[in-house]
Parts: structure tokens; sequence; C-alpha cells
């Protein structure tokens, strides 16, 4: 003692040295003073706080009334009762009993027939036949999940600022289901964090894991994705510490912890044991489906909804088959494109086809006269806005696009394109419709794609595919500039069949704020061509492609060959594509009827992701890589087994762990008496 630092300091007269410190208002007193003295004489053995050793079984303390103790907790109770000399309190009145029991098990009021049945029950074991009925009620696993589904932060919707709703209930009725089949809880436990994880799973072990899907999901635009995905990582660290282990384990995050031995990379080592979850984090794009659930989830169908999966999932496997079986012929398929292309390089002109109209009219009540050169000249009145329909045949055949010439008039000002002053044109949108012969649908043509010779900046030719008001294509007609003729183009994504004797009706609408900004003079022609090869002047394809045309299939190269096979497969309507976009329709068929299938938020191994220690606990200021481990000041795993969940999940129920049992008992004998053993 003489020698103790500790005794020092408490002995100092010195308020710079002196412990603890003067202002802290809790000196040490001359007995604590003489009790350190005596224990650092005697060795100064050291044990840790009592909640981190191990548990062990205590002697049952022997009691004065024998009677009245009927299991060996009442031996503990009824020791500290005669300590303080308090006598126990007498037996409630069965009535009293009946109730208790009912609202402590259910949450219920027992019925008047059920408590009089108990009254009238004068034989043994009364007592515990009633307990056992209330154990046997469905509303027993009801009340006890209550304050499961409260540590598991349970809610039916996401949080954050929309607060959205999901659907995560299955797991919820999982733990119902476990209370009232007394899982045990050790089972209750391994499952909840790992059941994903444990050989050949059930569905039920599966959605178990929607313990540590409860998080907030944050689905605010402009979120960066990696800071929420950390968030819920830590959430799921966080959680698990406090749910079974009670220990405040947020309190590491940003700094060693200052009151419990765990260290920030230890934080982040168990953070490492739930960072593969394939997740984002947010509820942003195609991960917000099925009920508002967050991928990884699990479908849970009924018994008709699995047939009809796996109806849909055999129409996708044939599908694939079909494609596959296309796909062999592809070679075949592609010379044919390519002597088919390559006819039309040379000759772009023969890809714009006149449009011979058969009606011509104004909505303004302008008069459309057509010339011998196919060119469409508009005269007399001239309103702020109008649009154009023109009415021709069409032959049999497809329909791959539209092209309007627009070309000036000698004797209109500057430039001669528009009939109103300064020249210029505005067209802010061009319907085209076929219409097949007699009674039958008509066929409204989508345009997806249009380009221009020449556009004017802030009136691209693409405003008319928005569909916005007052957008349009405008072609700067008052710029003295060769008095060329503007051009634009529209295309649908893929050619429309025309049948025979059908009609093309065209209107081409020019309705933007500018009055008078009208078309003077015009011309119309259609493409049969495919959509994806034509442009405004004639084919349309990247050099890559080009150049694969312009050589044989024996001078090619297998760069150029697999060039050609790639635009085909993406663009040329044909057997292969018909395949693939049968594919794709089982398979959307498929996700669609999936997604109206009842599922839960589940937990899953991803790729293993690197962690890091984060320095403050900011998700982008990462220190040191970390390994999957657990704390050092509790029990380490057995030797040789792998840090992951489920080792996670068995080591919190071991034996050898001393929180968890400490922990889930305390909170059993809170929720029957009312506080806990250990208040706190």
């Amino acid at each position: 003692p003489s020698n103790s630092e500790i005794i020092a300091r408490n002995n100092s007269k010195d308020s710079y040295t002196i412990m603890p410190p003067p202002e802290v208002g809790k000196p040490v007193n001359p007995e604590e003073a003489k009790l350190f003295t005596q224990w650092i004489a005697g060795g100064a053995q050291y044990e840790r706080h009592w909640a981190f050793e191990r548990i062990k079984r205590p002697v049952v303390p022997e009691v004065i009334d024998q009677k009245w103790p009927l299991t060996p907790i009442d031996h503990f109770i009824l020791a500290r009762l005669e300590q303080e000399k308090i006598a126990p309190s007498q037996n409630a009145r069965r009535v009293t009993l009946a109730r208790r029991l009912s609202l402590d098990l259910t949450g219920l009021p027992p019925s008047g027939e059920v408590t009089e049945e108990f009254l009238q029950d004068t034989t043994g074991g009364a007592y515990e036949r009633y307990v056992d009925a209330l154990l046997a009620s469905p509303h027993y696993g009801e009340r006890m999940a209550i304050e499961w589904l409260d540590a598991a932060r349970y809610a039916d919707s996401h949080g954050y600022q929309t607060d959205s709703s999901r659907s995560n209930w299955p797991w919820r009725a999982w733990v119902i289901d476990a209370f009232n089949r007394n899982l045990s809880f050790d089972q209750f436990t391994i499952e909840q964090l790992a059941g994903d994880m444990l050989p050949d799973p059930t569905r039920d072990q599966i959605v178990a894991t929607g313990f540590n899907r409860n998080h907030r999901i944050n689905g605010e635009g402009g979120i960066i994705a990696e800071e929420w995905r950390v968030e819920t990582v830590i959430d799921r660290v966080e959680t698990t510490g406090q749910t079974w282990l009670g220990l405040t384990f947020g309190c590491a995050r940003c700094h060693d912890h200052k009151y419990d031995p765990l260290t920030q990379r230890e934080f982040y080592s168990l953070f490492s044991l739930f960072n593969n979850v394939p997740e984002t984090g947010t509820i942003m794009g195609t991960s917000n489906r099925s009920g508002g659930n967050s991928d990884p989830i699990h479908l849970l169908p009924d018994e008709n909804q699995a047939e009809e999966i796996t109806k849909l999932e055999q129409v996708v496997t044939d599908a694939q088959v079909a494609l596959l079986a296309e796909e062999e012929n592809l070679n075949e398929l592609l010379e044919a494109w390519v002597k088919e292309t390559q006819s039309l390089l040379g000759t772009p002109g023969q890809v714009w086809k006149p449009i011979e109209p058969i009606e011509l009219t104004s909505a303004g009540g302008a008069t459309i006269h057509r010339d011998d050169d196919g060119t469409c000249l508009v005269e007399g009145v001239c309103p702020p806005q109008d649009s154009y329909t023109v009415e021709a045949l069409i032959p049999p055949g497809a329909f791959g696009g539209l092209r309007i010439e627009i070309l000036p008039v000698e004797g209109l000002s500057e430039g001669g394109y528009g009939r109103g002053g300064n020249g210029n044109v505005v067209v802010t949108k061009i319907e085209a419709e076929i219409h097949p012969p007699g009674e039958g649908k008509v066929i409204p043509v989508a345009f997806t794609r249009a380009d221009a010779s020449y556009q004017q900046k802030g009136w691209e030719a693409t405003k008319l595919l928005s569909g916005k008001k007052g957008e349009g294509w405008a072609i700067d007609g008052h710029l003295p500039d060769l008095k060329k003729k503007r051009i634009i183009a529209l295309f649908p994504k893929k050619s429309v069949t025309v049948q025979d004797n059908s009609r093309l009706v065209v209107t081409v609408r020019q309705e933007s704020r500018h009055p008078e900004h009208t078309i003077a003079r015009f011309r119309l022609a259609y493409s049969a061509e495919e959509p994806s090869i034509i442009g405004v002047n004639g084919i349309r394809l990247s050099k890559k492609v080009r150049d694969g045309l312009s050589a044989t299939a024996d001078e090619r190269t297998p760069e150029q060959q697999k060039e050609l096979g790639k635009y085909y497969r993406e663009n040329v309507t044909g057997p292969i594509q018909l395949a693939q976009t049968a594919r794709d329709v089982a398979q959307k068929s498929l996700e669609a009827y999936r997604g109206r299938v009842s599922s839960a938020m589940v937990m899953k191994e991803g790729k293993p992701r690197e962690a890091f220690v984060l320095r403050r606990g900011e998700y982008d200021k990462r220190g040191e890589s970390v390994g999957p481990g657990l704390p050092a000041f509790l029990p380490p795993l057995s030797d040789g087994e792998e840090a992951n969940r489920l080792s996670l999940a068995r080591w919190i129920v071991s034996r050898d762990n001393p929180l968890t049992a400490r922990v889930w008992v305390n909170r059993i004998w809170e929720r029957f008496f009312g506080v806990g053993l250990v208040k706190t």
C-alpha cells in the first residue's frame, strides 16, 4: 500500500493531485480508504464487472419460513424479505389471480365464463391448467410479441420524410407464431439473425431474418445510396447489441466506448458481419416494389400463386429456348439482311418514297396546292397558328418513318420558309395515323426518335417528342444562309405493318406562342425500311457497322462480324428480335405477377464487402480496413470457427456468453413484475 498510486492520490492534500477531484464532490472517506489499503495488502485481486462474468448457478439460500417458498426463486425473494424483516404479502384472491394471469399472458381480461370455471375448479393443478389454457391461446403470442416488435423497431412504413408504406408483416406473424409454438430462445435468436445461412433454410427461417430489415429506409430524392446503406448496417449492429446483449454499441461508432470495454475497431468488426447484404439502403428505382418492400425480398405465394408462377416461369424458359434456336440461324439471317441493306447504301433517295396526297386541309382556312414536283404550297389567309392535315394512300408493307422537307418560297421575306414576317417556322407536333380499309381499327404511329438537317438552338427536333405545350422544332428562318431546304424526320421504335388499301393521315401542328410561324411550302415522304437504319437523308449507321457492310462475308474480320451481329440483334425486326421480344414479354409478365405476390424483406449474404473503421462514424471517411470479429472482452468463438452472422447468432446464445440470458430474463421479469431485477 505504501507504494500505491491509488493510496497516494486518495490521501493527498493537493487539490491538483487528489482523486476523485474536489469539484466532483465525492471524496474517499476514511472507511473506504481503509478498504483500499486492505485490498492492496491482500493482493489486489480484481474481477471484471459481474455482468461480463460467466453465469454460475448460485446456492439456493436457506430461509426461516420453509412453507412459503414453492420454487427456488421464492427462496431468494423470501431470504431478502426476512433480511429486511418484511413478511410476504398474502396470496391474491382467485378472481384477482385469474385477471392478473389473463392480462399478463394475453393482454385481455378473462371472460366471465372462464373466470367462473377457474373459481369453481378446486381440484389439484387448477392454477396450472388455467395457465396452460392461456398459453394455448393465440392471443398469448400476440401479447408476448409486443415488446419484441419494439426491440426490433418494427413498423409498417419506411420512416423519413414521406414515410411510405411497406409490408413486412410476415416477419411480425412469424414472431407471434414463434411464441405460440414455444420456439426455444436459442432458435428464436439464430433464425432471426441468420436463418438464411442455415443449411437448406425453410421459408419460415428466411422470413425470420426480417428482424434486421425493420430499419428505416430513405426514399428522398438526391440522397447518396452508400451513405444510407452504411446507416442500415450500423443500425443492425446497434439493434443487435441492444436487443440481445443490453449494450449501447452505438457509442463506439465514432470513438472507443466511454463506459463499456468496446473499441471503435471492434464496432466495425461487428459492422463487417452485417455488411454483405445486397441492398442500397434506399427505396429508389426498381427496388421499390412488391408492397413497397426493398430488396432483398422473399416471395410468399399461396398455393394458387405458386402454381401460376411455375407456369409463367415455364413460359420464360420456353421463350428462351426458342430464342436460342433462332440464334443458331444468325449467320443466315444476318447475310440476308446485309445483302438487303447493301443495296440501299448507295441510293439513299430510294429509302424515302414520296407521299402523294389525296386531300390537303388547313385548320386555319388557308389553301394548300400540290405542284407537279410533289411540293405543297400554302396560300390565302395566314392565321397566327395553323395545322396542316395530309391524307394519302400508302402501299402495303411497312411504315418505318416520316420525313417533311420545308422549302423556301421566292418573294417571301427573310429566306421565305415561313409565312410570317421573319420567315421562321415552328412545328410543335407531328401526328401520324394509319387507317386500314373498312371498319378496321386506326393505328396511331408513336414516334420515338426525331432527327433534323438543321435546328434552332433551344428548339431542337427532339422537342417534338416531349409532349410539352409550347415546345417544338424551329429552323432559324431569318438567317440568310443559302436558302437550303430544312428537313425533319420522325421514326417509331419499330416499323408499323400496313395493310392493303390503307390511308396515311399526317397532321403537322404549328401552335407556338409566336404568331404566323407557319410553313409556306413543304413535301412529305415515308420509308418502308427499319427505323433503326434510316436517317434524314438516307441510311443511318455507325462507321463500325458500315465497315462490316462494305465487306463480303469472307473479307469481314471477327470484330466486324461481331459488330454486325450485335447491331442485327438489337435493331432489326426479324426472327431473332421477335423471339427476344417474346422472351422479354414473358419475363415482364412473370415479374409483374411476382410483384403482386406478398413478400417479406429478408437478410441475404451477397458478395463480401470490405469494411473500414469510419472516422467520426462518417460513411465516406474511411480509416483502416477491418475484418469480421467479436469484442475481445466477451468469450471468443470456438477455435477455427469463421466469424459471420450465423456464428454471431450461435455465440450470442451460447452457454459461455454472460449477457444474453441476463438481459432476456431481466426483461421478462420486468414484463411480469413491473421492475426489472436490474432497473436499467
